[in-house]
């Protein structure tokens, strides 16, 4: 590889998927994983392939699936961890086994509970036997970020030694600072004396805001692989946000001289995936993909933006995917046209069935909604991919009452396990009246910790998407609903958690019992 090459490691599904309430199911990880390899992203790491089955199944259908990205599965300092990957990964045409253990005194005094030389032991070993499975082995300093520098240098050129090909630096709370981080980047390379033999890697969480900044800080002091996510989904703050790394070293040539193979203007799609699929809307004012990113409202800008772009304007929004929202598809619109669009998005359909499903709730939209943008079809494939999957719960029919002076009262049917259940009551309002009406018929004692409503498109006739986050037994889970209808969207998405709460399985966190 050259040296003047940024590789994009993205962790979207694993480490994103880590969001409270962001779990995937194989499907949409599959869609989000081809999107990635669309944009060339150069590795995607599928998950955890040891932590759940559906996990496993994941990670195992994404890297049959991909061919033009490198699929990486993670795995603890721990032989079933490594076996298990290497499992997964076996039919990927291009396979890393990345594995981790914690470097920091904490974490290896009270997680671990394990002497330094023990670690160094263990993380050897783990390296080694990665490497029986594959030659592209990555080795993590979990806590990197609070580990003392001598210990780095010695569990990492013991690593390199065993045969790790990339070092992954990860400021695992985010605690680093970008002058001191890049500082410890050009530490370890210069004092490892086998540094050269590997690309060294950072993954910077954003509990002070500063993930980027510390990554770009890492990039400037010679690292050649950066980790980060699609929106900077990730645990707690989140992770480094892909679309800001990649925008940023393209952006200041000047500074970086250094070049990736993403292409940039597959960003706004696979942000608007990410954003349907996980139910984390993206902030407005978010760099790169919010709505406001190449908005201007003050005058001064706009004349001068008018006048010559690079005024105000130190991107073009169509690099990055932007385009102006217009009618690509209306209700006269054939089968044939609407596969096409959407096959120009990304989305594919396992079979003519699932298709023709798709298309008819397209249908029924069109005939609502005059003009169908692109975010429409992205909200609609989800919908119907929602209502693909085997569901315990599904709405058949509801009515709503609410006026004003009058209590409001839901009327709702559900067909459960087949068989149709219906049940009324009130509520402060026309969605609180939905969900008690639903709770009378499922009794799930499931939890509401959030209910949010965003407008898919611009307009009195725009599609709400309902996000709501259930919480049951520990377990927590996103629903997602579309509809013209802020009630029934509401009442979709309401039923889309209660049955992602039935059928999700209980995940080991990739940083517990090592």
């Amino acid at each position: 590889m050259s040296t003047n090459q940024l590789i994009i490691f993205d962790t979207t599904l694993r480490d994103g998927e880590q969001s409270p309430g962001a779990s995937m199911t194989r499907n949409e990880k599959l869609r989000i994983a081809k999107a990635l390899e669309k944009m060339k992203v150069d590795v995607i790491e599928a998950g955890f392939a040891i932590a759940s089955p559906d996990d496993f199944e994941a990670v195992k259908a994404i890297a049959e699936a991909v061919t033009e990205s490198t699929v990486c599965s993670l795995a603890r300092a721990l032989d079933k961890d490594i076996d298990r990957a290497a499992e997964a990964l076996k039919n990927a045409r291009s396979a890393r086994i990345h594995t981790f253990i914690a470097t920091s005194p904490i974490h290896m005094q009270y997680k671990l509970q394990m002497k330094p030389d023990q670690v160094v032991e263990q993380a050897v070993r783990a390296v080694k036997r990665a490497r029986q499975y594959t030659d592209n082995v990555e080795f993590s300093c979990e806590d990197a970020g609070r580990s003392e520098i001598d210990f780095l240098c010695r569990i990492i050129e013991a690593a390199i030694d065993a045969g790790a090909g990339t070092i992954n630096i990860p400021d695992t709370v985010g605690y680093a600072i970008p002058e001191q981080f890049g500082h410890t980047i050009k530490t370890l390379l210069e004092r490892i004396p086998n540094a050269h033999k590997a690309i060294f890697s950072v993954h910077c969480h954003n509990d002070l805001g500063l993930a980027v900044a510390n990554s770009l800080s890492a990039v400037a002091n010679g690292a050649r692989q950066v980790e980060c996510t699609i929106n900077g989904l990730g645990e707690r703050a989140g992770n480094a946000a892909l679309e800001e790394i990649v925008m940023a070293v393209r952006t200041r040539q000047d500074l970086f001289g250094l070049t990736s193979a993403i292409d940039t203007t597959q960003i706004v799609p696979a942000s608007r995936l990410v954003s349907t699929i996980t139910g984390f809307p993206v902030q407005p004012n978010k760099a790169i993909v919010g709505a406001n990113a190449f908005a201007h409202e003050s005058g001064i800008h706009q004349d001068g933006v008018i006048k010559h772009r690079e005024t105000y304007e130190i991107m073009r929004a169509q690099d990055v995917g932007w385009h102006n929202n217009s009618l690509v598809l209306g209700k006269h619109s054939g089968r044939n046209a609407f596969r096409t669009r959407l096959a120009e998005l990304g989305h594919t359909f396992e079979s003519e069935t699932q298709l023709n499903e798709a298309f008819a709730r397209f249908k029924e939209l069109a005939d609502k909604k005059h003009e169908i943008f692109d975010e429409d079809l992205h909200a609609l494939v989800t919908d119907s991919l929602i209502s693909s999957d085997n569901e315990k719960f599904k709405l058949v029919c509801m009515s709503v009452c609410s006026e004003t002076g009058v209590t409001p009262l839901s009327k709702v049917t559900l067909s459960v396990d087949g068989a149709e259940v219906a049940a009324e009551a009130e509520g402060s309002g026309p969605v609180d009246a939905t969900y008690k009406a639903i709770e009378q018929v499922v009794n799930s004692g499931a939890n509401l910790k959030l209910y949010s409503v965003n407008a898919i498109t611009s307009g009195t006739d725009s599609q709400g998407e309902v996000t709501v986050r259930l919480e049951s037994g520990g377990r927590i889970v996103n629903g997602l609903g579309s509809d013209t209808d802020i009630v029934i969207a509401s009442a979709k998405a309401y039923i889309n958690g209660l049955n992602l709460l039935q059928n999700t399985r209980g995940k080991q966190h990739p940083q517990s019992d090592v």
